[in-house]
């Protein structure tokens, strides 16, 4: 019987898949201002960079920091984005659809004509961001987020206090 066990543990072990780890080649790419969907940034370290017209659509940037970052017409439709920090970053006509800002910190962020439809905002922190002509965003998307009373949103809409 222990034979058994042994053997499956090991099966297991051979056949599960590594875990999702950086790129370092991949991040490094982003950093020099290239393109690169589908990318497995995590934790990637992308603060006080500049990117413009990058394609990083589905890429894994969880727990990534782009702050006081700019990037300017970006792609980052279905990113996952999720407990990152984009503290005082700049993100001018990026697309956000469909991306995952889970726990994210956007304290200070500006998102400029920046497109969120279907992004998924819940738990993140938009204190003092400006949100004032981003696209996309539903009251359904603001109150699953929080901010306080220096977040600057679209006409009409709201968001609770962060606690």
């Amino acid at each position: 019987m222990l034979k058994h066990i042994a053997i499956s543990v090991l099966l297991t072990g051979l056949f599960t898949p590594v875990a999702l780890a950086q790129n370092a080649a991949q991040i490094k790419r982003v950093q020099a201002g290239q393109s690169c969907a589908k990318c497995n940034l995590f934790q990637a370290d992308l603060s006080y960079a500049e990117g413009q017209k990058l394609n990083l659509e589905a890429t894994r940037l969880r727990q990534s920091s782009f702050a006081l970052s700019t990037y300017d017409d970006v792609n980052l439709t279905g990113a996952d984005l999720s407990v990152s920090n984009l503290f005082g970053a700049r993100f001018n006509r990026t697309n956000f659809a469909k991306a995952n800002f889970k726990r994210a910190i956007a304290v200070g962020t500006y998102f400029g004509s920046s497109n969120f439809a279907g992004a998924d905002l819940t738990g993140a922190n938009f204190s003092g961001a400006d949100l004032t002509i981003a696209k996309g965003l539903t009251q359904s998307q603001l109150n699953k987020a929080c901010g306080d009373a220096s977040t600057r949103l679209p006409k009409g809409k709201t968001i609770p206090t962060c606690s």
